[in-house]
Parts: C-alpha cells; sequence; structure tokens
C-alpha cells in the first residue's frame, strides 16, 4: 500500500493546488489545515513525505519539524516559507529538513521533490541541535534562495567552503552564518584578511612563531590556526595568499596539522576553513597566480553571492532592514522612503554591493530632519538618474526611430504589431531576471502563470529563453 504525502499549511490555496498537482500524479494526499493532529497522523500512518509550512497559527513549522524528526528521522520533509531571509533555510536544514521550498514555489518543482523523495532509500539522521545565524543576509531573488539552501546544506558538514563575491556582498557575513549553523559554534570565529598582512609576516600571522624566529620576534606568538582550535578560520581574499603561504596551507589541509616558523614541533590543525574571494580565481590559476591543487582543495563547496544589482527586488527589503537596524542602534524613530527615492534606489547600480546601502542609509538616518526620505535627499548620482532611463522615454525615443524609418508609409494594426513586438522580449528578460523561474516571472508580469506559459509558447519561448533552457522553476 503507498504512504501518503501529508500537506501541512494554514493556507488552504496552496494547499488545494499543491494536493491536485500531487493527485494528479498518483499520490495520495492527505492535508492538515494546522500542526494540530500531525504527530498523531505520522505515528498511524507514517506517511512517505511531508510538505511543512513554517508560519501558522498554532505551532512554528520549525517546532513541528523537530518533533517529526526526533521521533521519525528517517521521514523526509519539505519545509515551505515566503520568509526571505537566510536564517530559515539554515534553521531548516539545522534540523533535519530534507529540502526547502521558497515561496512562490513552481507546483512541477514541488512534483520533482515529491517524486525523488518519497523514492530515495538513504535514511537521514536525527534532528540537530538549534542554532543561530549572522542577521543581514536577506533576499527573496532566486539566486539568493539558491545560496540560502546551499548555506543550509553545507554548515552542519565539516567541508571546506569557498565563497566568492564582490567587494561588498556579505562574504563574512555568509561564514558567520555557517560557523553559527556548525558543530563548531561554540567555538572561535577568527576572520583574517589575506590582503592585509604583509607576505613576510604572512606564515608567522597564520601559524605563529617561537621566540627569536626572526627579526622582531621577541616573544612566542599565536598564529591564527591556534587561536581558532574547535572553530572556523575565515581567510578573506584568498587570492592575495603569496605562492609560498599557499604551499604550506595546502600541506595544512592535507596532513591537518601545522608547525610554527622557528618550531619543530607539530601541532594540530583543528580547525574547519572557509576562504572567500572577489577575484576571478579560475583565472588566478590559469595565469599561474594560485595553486591549482590548493584551489581544488578550498573549492569543495563553492558559494556564490550575487552583486545587488542583479538582484533588485531585494532592495526594498534590505532598506526597511538597515533603516529599522539603525534606528534602533541611534535610539531614534524609523523613516520612511517616499516612492519616488525607492524607485530610484532600486535602479542604482550599486557599486559597492550592500556595503553601499547599508551606509548611505546610516547617512540618511542622520542627516535627514524630517520622517521621509525623499528623493532630493538622496546622492546626486540618483537624483539625476532619472533623465533618459524612464520606461516610458526609452519607449518612446524608439518608437521615434521606428516612425522615422517608414518613408511615409502608413503600418496598419500597428497597436497589435508593436505590442507583439515588446511582449517578447519583456518576458524573455523577466524570465532571465528571475533565473528562469516561471512563478516569479508571472508575478512580476502580473499575469497568471498558465498565461505566461500560453505566451512562452506563442513565442517560441517554451523550450528556451535567449539561447538558455527555460526550466519549469
Amino acid at each position: 500500500m503507498t504512504r501518503p504525502i501529508f500537506i501541512v499549511d494554514d493556507d488552504r490555496s496552496i494547499r488545494w493546488v499543491l494536493n491536485r498537482r500531487l493527485s494528479g500524479a498518483g499520490f495520495e494526499v492527505r492535508e492538515f489545515e494546522s500542526g494540530k493532529g500531525v504527530l498523531e497522523g505520522v505515528a498511524e500512518v507514517r506517511p512517505s513525505l511531508i510538505f511543512l509550512d513554517v508560519s501558522m497559527p498554532d505551532v512554528s513549522g520549525l517546532d513541528l519539524l523537530r518533533e517529526i524528526q526526533a521521533g521519525f528521522p528517517d521521514l523526509p520533509v519539505v519545509i515551505m516559507t515566503a520568509l526571505t531571509t537566510v536564517d530559515t533555510a539554515v534553521d531548516a536544514f539545522g534540523r533535519g529538513a530534507a529540502e526547502y521550498l521558497p515561496k512562490p514555489f513552481d507546483l512541477d518543482i514541488a512534483l520533482e521533490l515529491a517524486q525523488r523523495l518519497t523514492q530515495a532509500s538513504a535514511g537521514k539522521g536525527a534532528a540537530k541541535e538549534e542554532t543561530g545565524s549572522a542577521p543581514g543576509i536577506i533576499g527573496k531573488a532566486p539566486a539568493m534562495q539558491e545560496l540560502f539552501r546551499a548555506i543550509g546544506r553545507v554548515a552542519p558538514t565539516e567541508l571546506a567552503v569557498l565563497v566568492h563575491g564582490e567587494s561588498g556582498t556579505g562574504k563574512e557575513l555568509v561564514a558567520q552564518t555557517i560557523h553559527r549553523a556548525s558543530r563548531r559554534a561554540a567555538g572561535p570565529f577568527v576572520a583574517v584578511n589575506m590582503a592585509a598582512i604583509p607576505s613576510e609576516l604572512m606564515e608567522a600571522e597564520l601559524f605563529g612563531h617561537e621566540r627569536g624566529a626572526f627579526t622582531g620576534a621577541v616573544q612566542k606568538r599565536s598564529g591564527y590556526f591556534q587561536q581558532g582550535k574547535g572553530g572556523t578560520l575565515f581567510l578573506d581574499e584568498i587570492g592575495d595568499m603569496p605562492l609560498s603561504t599557499q604551499t604550506r596551507l595546502l600541506r595544512v589541509l592535507q596532513e591537518r596539522e601545522f608547525t610554527p616558523v622557528g618550531s619543530t614541533m607539530p601541532i594540530k590543525a583543528d580547525v574547519r576553513i572557509v576562504a572567500a574571494t572577489h577575484q576571478d580565481m579560475e583565472q588566478q590559476v590559469a595565469s599561474g597566480r594560485f595553486r591549482e591543487d590548493l584551489f581544488y582543495r578550498l573549492n569543495v563547496m563553492p558559494l556564490e553571492i550575487p552583486p545587488l544589482r542583479d538582484r533588485p527586488q531585494d532592495i526594498p527589503l534590505l532598506l526597511k532592514y538597515f533603516i529599522q537596524k539603525v534606528a534602533v542602534e541611534l535610539g531614534i524613530k524609523p523613516k520612511d522612503c517616499t516612492p519616488g527615492a525607492l524607485e530610484r534606489m532600486v535602479r542604482h547600480p550599486w557599486p559597492g554591493n550592500v556595503r553601499e546601502l547599508e551606509n548611505m542609509v546610516r547617512r540618511l538616518m542622520v542627516l535627514v530632519a524630517g520622517e521621509r526620505i525623499t528623493v532630493a535627499d538622496l546622492p546626486k548620482s540618483m537624483q539625476q538618474q532619472r533623465e533618459g532611463l524612464g520606461l516610458a522615454e526609452t519607449v518612446g525615443q524608439v518608437l521615434d526611430r521606428f516612425f522615422g524609418s517608414l518613408d511615409g508609409n502608413r503600418p496598419v494594426n500597428l497597436m497589435e504589431v508593436v505590442l507583439a513586438e515588446v511582449e517578447r522580449p519583456l518576458i524573455e528578460r523577466v524570465l532571465e531576471r528571475t533565473n528562469q523561474n516561471q512563478v516569479e516571472a508571472a508575478l512580476m508580469l502580473g499575469i497568471h502563470r498558465n498565461t505566461l506559459r500560453k505566451k512562452m509558447a506563442e513565442y517560441g519561448l517554451s523550450g528556451r529563453g535567449r539561447g538558455r533552457p527555460v526550466s519549469e522553476g
């Protein structure tokens, strides 16, 4: 007899559409509008899978997940959530979730999860102790949700991690989150900026030194590897490490021990390595500036943080977060933003990424006297960006060029022709903007997902988007 799938969500519409999709694929489904009765149902029928919402009126889905995993550690649970912080993903995986499904989700993705997880034979470990996470990693963009999922999966392991991202994207926050959600959370988190250490002192700083090991070494000193014992060592800007130090670091990673400068006694290396860089490390390897074998040792689990310009939908969330944060720090009332000011912030390229946004918010919270941040309060570059960048102006310019090319001809059905010409590239670019996620794309376009699918088929986009495959979610 096939064991059923449980759907636990207080949102009736979510239960209905998910039930319909799973039932249509041959699964038996049972619905629960709250956490009440779920544990009893699990004990009674032993479902093959549970789709579990995080936010319910009577119980936290994460608390219920922990209870389920404590009694039934082999039962896969998919956490569903509309929350947009990394905390939820990390907490879900930390408590034993098999998968993390951010809302709104694609029903075909949910079906694929159901098929894969119900067929899986591998058991799962018991629930892990609850851990904290670093604040400030916020995002609903698909790329950020993928990052949250990856952090949640890698944090409980001992794998080396290489975080890649532009300056200001939050690489150290990611490293802190991994540390706090790991089994080493009670140990120290030691952050080291490789670019700030003189090359001649780098080995002594990392591995320590004996008294008299070199000129100026007037006393014995522990290095960062010793200071991080039992915890996590974060090596920021790893691409700036000299080749000679790279060789020693590779040996430490291979042998799990190191020798301080001037000593002959090896010391056990009891740290987890999380490295970060803004550089193209494969190019560094190709040019001979970084050892290939060390790169592969560090790049066991690569994590990519997208730049802020590639996730403009997250700017309002980050803006609200930083306004609240700074208001608490300064002991003042939070400020609001006018629609015009928010529009310019969303369109700003943010070369300094999240750090630039946070610094601007701090400045505005101090300097703006009123309760609202207006366009006039923004930096000049943001105030002036409106000119020539508005959608209406851009479309108008294109239409002017079009009419100028007609040579006196009078086109017919112009409305239909122009709308069709605009619609296809609009859909293509929205799909790219949402990482080919049809649910997100339909929401951004303001149309039903079925309408989007019809339009994709009509324009020949059902299999590809500007040369790339289009996924279902």
